[in-house]
């Protein structure tokens, strides 16, 4: 049985080893340009610009014709989008699901509403492909995904978060007191997919230490951690050497935020995807 992984680039991957995986780009959007979150974008390119654009910008999901495209050439096909909270992925993904099983239906197609982003939809990534790697069915494998779904987490730190301001994501009055004095918003995925700040932060090291501090109240006890960050690996490495202190044995891979994800974190963000206690 012929499987394939297909996400949307909301998860920061543009592969994955061992089993076929294709990246659908979502798009970021000015007045002036527009950003395709593939391999070809100069991330750094398009925040230097939207650092000096004053206009609207906002983000657009990859269309239904996109995803039904990605499905192509596979008999039991999975499909991880960004939260619903935040985009129309996971709608667009449905749709082309439906058309492409009524068309095929042979296949198996399994979309996912990860109700998160970044590290949280790339650890989703990566056990989906030990678990078609380990031999099961596709019906075992759809149980066993939800079921880690409820133990993945997603916790961040941010710098600044005009963007996601401007696009009704946050409060602006909240927004405007972000990055003065030094303050940080700390925060995580809802269970509804949704932006949830737990903590302000004054300082980088004190907004470190409130991630590790939620990642250990939501029950993190030496798993598998992803650390994406924009352009912080600073933050990124002080958080690693806090978890070896604590867990020597845990898994931690760090890496960049990619288009989207950049787009939402800004510069300076933090976002941690990492495996906990049954989510709340």
């Amino acid at each position: 049985m012929n499987f394939k992984i297909v996400s949307d680039s909301s998860s920061d991957l543009l592969t994955i080893t061992d089993i076929p995986f294709v990246n659908v780009p979502l798009t970021i959007k000015t007045s002036e340009k527009e950003y395709v979150d593939n391999e070809n974008l100069n991330i750094t390119g398009m925040l230097d610009d939207l650092a000096k654009y004053s206009g609207k910008s906002g983000s657009a999901c990859p269309n239904y014709s996109d995803w039904k495209n990605a499905f192509e050439g596979a008999q039991n096909i999975f499909a991880i989008t960004i939260t619903s909270g935040l985009s129309g992925s996971y709608n667009s993904a449905s749709i082309a699901a439906k058309e492409y099983k009524d068309e095929h239906p042979e296949c198996n197609i399994h979309v996912i509403d990860t109700l998160s982003t970044g590290p949280e939809s790339a650890l989703i990534v990566e056990k989906l492909r030990d678990l078609i790697l380990s031999g099961l069915s596709f019906n075992d494998i759809v149980a066993k995904i939800q079921d880690y779904q409820r133990h993945s987490h997603l916790a961040f730190a941010l710098e600044c978060i005009r963007n996601l301001a401007n696009n009704g994501r946050v409060n602006p009055a909240v927004a405007k007191i972000i990055g003065i004095l030094g303050i940080r918003l700390v925060g995580k995925a809802s269970n509804k997919g949704e932006l949830e700040m737990t903590d302000k932060a004054r300082g980088s090291e004190r907004a470190v230490g409130d991630v590790w501090k939620n990642m250990l109240k939501n029950g993190y006890k030496g798993g598998k951690v992803r650390i994406h960050h924009c352009e912080n690996p600073k933050s990124a490495e002080s958080l690693k050497v806090k978890i070896l202190e604590k867990f020597p044995n845990a898994s931690i891979t760090i890496d960049i935020t990619r288009g989207l994800c950049s787009f939402y974190a800004e510069r300076g963000g933090m976002l941690v995807g990492y495996e906990g206690s049954i989510k709340k």
